[in-house]
């Protein structure tokens, strides 16, 4: 071990005490389902509780303003403008309302990139069949450096044919945070619309949302903001506002964006309105010691697990930035090939080594995803390192 070896943070006094998780299995996945703080978990019972005791009046007195306020909150912690961001219930129910509102149509086309997140993906197909428009794809090599992103978005835009430009902030599948920004900005310059898919930011990365000066930008609070689970934001800009149609027509449809969005009758609102209690819990912790908590300790379980497996450190994937809150190690060749493949390994994994990871075949590698919380211990990561040599041996 070299002095430049990634090492594990000084745990947050008290911070894993505020899950209630299970402590019988190691939950390094923080990144696909989040965790609810206890508080935040009360709070949310509260609101139930309100609204189960007197329904007409929780539904019928003051819910849209309520709902309007977390907004403004949630919005503010991002830099967004409030007035051109809507509640919805995550990132994929965000980009299927921008699809269906570009009104596409034959010869108009989507580009995305072969980092996106599958369940968007799918939303992207499906509006193509239904208009008639097509899809096509940019291959990003995992080690591309960031100019060598930028450059392939520019060599594939299509002005007056790409309708839009759909790429991640920060990728599920590859855990690499692309530059974003400049990926705007170029977009920009061909005039073709983007939106980007910033489901792991709100909470991880420090972000400006309305000085990316993206057209669509979605993000999580259910996931690094430790709000309850159905909670994101969506951020339009100006010129796309009067374009936004929901998913699904209720009475706040002739107040226009974003209430038209917002309103779905009897759904359940109380993760919206329960998630400032999760910023508030996140700002108690201190915003910039969790996100380097969180960032560290993710490398150190990359370098543990890689490590164990004979991996280099030129062979772990570099993030694109160090403050990033995932991690991924490579498993060998041929483990999987399928999306099948990678949730059977998974549980695998869970149930026989007591370990939440993310694992998915990507270009044909099998990769694992790990995250970084301020529930988690170093030697969580190490007793899976341990142990999964063995298991991933006896499956080759």
């Amino acid at each position: 071990m070299s002095a430049g070896d990634p090492q594990p943070p000084e745990p947050i006094p008290g911070a894993r005490l505020l899950f209630s998780l299970d402590p019988a299995s190691a939950h390094l996945n923080h990144g696909s389902y989040g965790a609810v703080p206890i508080g935040v978990q009360r709070a949310q019972q509260r609101l139930r509780d309100e609204m189960d005791a007197d329904p007409m009046r929780f539904f019928t007195q003051g819910l849209v303003d309520r709902i309007v306020h977390v907004r403004r909150h949630l919005a503010t912690f991002l830099g967004a403008d409030p007035d051109g961001s809507a509640l919805v219930g995550n990132a994929t129910t965000g980009a299927a309302i921008v699809l269906q509102s570009l009104r596409l149509g034959p010869g108009d086309e989507v580009l995305v990139t072969d980092h996106g997140y599958g369940a968007v993906g799918f939303a992207v197909q499906r509006e193509c069949r239904r208009t008639g428009a097509t899809v096509r794809t940019i291959e990003v090599p995992l080690t591309a450096s960031d100019d060598e992103i930028v450059a392939l978005v520019r060599a594939a835009l299509r002005p007056g044919r790409t309708k839009l430009l759909m790429v991640d902030q920060l990728t599920s599948p590859t855990a690499r945070l692309f530059p974003a920004a400049a990926i705007v900005a170029t977009a920009r310059e061909h005039d073709v619309p983007v939106f980007v898919d910033a489901a792991h930011a709100p909470g991880m990365l420090p972000v400006a949302v309305d000085a990316l000066g993206a057209d669509f930008w979605v993000g999580n609070f259910h996931k690094w903001a430790f709000a309850p689970r159905g909670t994101a934001l969506l951020v339009v800009a100006p010129r796309w506002r009067d374009r936004i149609e929901p998913l699904a027509v209720s009475w706040q449809q002739e107040s226009g964006f974003p209430l038209r969005v917002e309103w779905q009758a009897t759904l359940d609102y109380t993760p919206w309105l329960a998630a400032p209690t999760g910023l508030f819990t996140l700002r108690s912790l201190g915003v910039d010691r969790v996100r380097a908590h969180n960032a560290a300790l993710a490398a150190y379980g990359q370098r543990v697990l890689g490590e164990a497996l004979g991996l280099a450190p030129a062979d772990l994937p570099d993030p694109g930035a160090p403050g990033v809150s995932m991690r991924l190690v490579p498993l060998p060749d041929g483990l999987v090939s399928t999306v099948d493949d990678a949730q059977a390994l998974r549980l695998r994994i869970a149930d026989a080594l007591g370990a939440h990871v993310a694992v998915s075949a990507w270009r044909g590698r099998s990769l694992l995803r790990i995250s970084g919380q301020v529930y988690n211990r170093a030697e969580e990561y190490v007793r899976l390192a341990q142990r999964l040599p063995q298991l991933l041996g006896a499956l080759r």
